[in-house]
């Protein structure tokens, strides 16, 4: 069994976003139940990533999600920020990985080996479903903050900068989920506080 060694992906949803936390999901898949279908979130239609992560749940030797509030974003910047979500993420499994395949070319200080692999949300599978987890996870989230906040319309667009979004923060100014340290937020902000 030596030979046998654990392999997690971690990924992450939310870097560009103007408002919400960022979400990381981290997956170890278990190579005697493929989950077939797996691929990039972004590629995928919601309803086909709600269904992949229901069966990642189900059959995935273990997962866990981790989070960086909109507030750690503010304090940590973006960059650190995600690592944070990503230790989180990695540190909630319930089996420690012996290497971490990471999306893009950026890995966080993790307790186990790490790779980075750009791209590898759409060619590693153990990347794909931990890309769905953090898709979904905020997406879930997000649709909660709009019944909190129902001004700016986060259920559909999930804090990211669209027009609807931007006309919002330019006619009511930021919330308390809003990324202050964001260009568009400050700018909205300062042009209601003058």
């Amino acid at each position: 069994m030596a030979d046998k060694i654990l392999i997690c992906g971690v990924d992450e949803a939310g870097r560009g976003p103007w408002a919400g936390p960022v979400c990381a999901g981290a997956v170890i898949l278990n190579p005697l139940n493929p989950i077939a279908g797996l691929n990039d979130s972004k590629k995928l239609s919601e309803k086909k990533r709600d269904k992949l992560a229901l069966l990642i749940k189900e059959y995935a030797l273990c997962w866990s999600i981790g989070w960086a509030s909109p507030e750690e974003i503010d304090e940590l910047n973006i960059r650190q920020a995600n690592h944070l979500a990503m230790q989180r993420a990695v540190q909630g499994l319930s089996i420690a990985p012996d290497l971490a395949l990471i999306d893009g070319n950026d890995a966080p200080p993790l307790d186990c080996r790490t790779e980075t692999l750009i791209g590898g949300d759409g060619i590693e599978a153990c990347i794909s479903a931990a890309s769905i987890l953090a898709k979904t996870a905020r997406d879930a989230k997000m649709v909660e903050y709009d019944l909190q906040y129902p001004d700016y319309g986060f259920a559909k667009h999930k804090g990211y900068g669209v027009k609807a979004h931007s006309d919002a923060l330019k006619r009511i100014g930021p919330c308390p989920i809003h990324r202050m340290t964001f260009k568009p937020v400050r700018a909205a902000k300062q042009q209601l506080d003058n």
